[in-house]
């Protein structure tokens, strides 16, 4: 059984503590929100619309659609998923004024397990999402480089979990194909036994 990430469990207590007091008008508690939020925000919108200045906008756009939504009654453990889905509608809906909207092919696959593991960098991720279709290179952003879960991801895309699984594991199988000869070069520079992974990678595995 994988060891639990008491860290994480802990960092997600502390912020559903600071919706429950935004919702109750603790201004302070949403400026915190905002402050821990605002890069990764940026960094997701900037990914789909490769516009600094259009980002900017449909983050502050997300941030004002956020703030009246936090009059209404919903979980605060569903804030994460809530304002990356405002960012994701206000980008798409600035592109789409700009007359750059693209059409996606959805495709259903199951997921398997029969590939081997492998690593990647946090780096090598960025670079390679960016050659990704953008709902597979969106769903790996968020799964691997934001920590959304598989559930959070489905409603930020407004998809089933299937579909989001589906994508993961199409944009693995592309990624693992250009990853894993640039990571046995990168472990085995003489030609020895493969290495354990170095601590600054990430591991390309699906959960289910």
């Amino acid at each position: 059984m994988a060891p639990v990430d008491t860290t994480a469990i802990d960092i997600r207590a502390k912020e559903e503590k600071l919706v429950l007091a935004a919702q109750a008008g603790n201004d302070r508690a949403f400026e915190v929100l905002y402050r821990l939020y605002q890069p990764s925000l940026l960094r997701f919108a900037y990914r789909l619309c490769q516009d600094d200045t259009l980002a900017r906008d449909a983050v502050q756009d997300a941030w004002m659609l956020t703030l009246r939504a936090m009059k209404q009654a919903f979980p605060p453990s569903a804030f994460r998923a809530r304002v990356f889905k405002a960012v994701r509608w206000r980008t798409l809906d600035h592109i789409r004024r700009r007359g750059a909207a693209a059409a996606e092919e959805l495709h259903e696959e199951h997921i398997t397990d029969d590939m081997p593991e492998a690593w990647a960098t946090a780096d090598q991720l960025r670079r390679l999402i960016r050659a990704l279709p953008a709902g597979e290179g969106e769903a790996l952003y968020l799964f691997y480089l934001e920590d959304l879960s598989i559930a959070e991801i489905a409603l930020v895309q407004d998809v089933p979990q299937g579909t989001v699984k589906s994508r993961l594991s199409r944009a693995r199988d592309r990624l693992k194909k250009e990853i894993e000869p640039e990571t046995e070069a990168h472990d085995n520079p003489q030609g020895a036994g493969k290495n354990g992974p170095s601590h600054d990678r990430v591991k390309l595995e699906i959960v289910r």
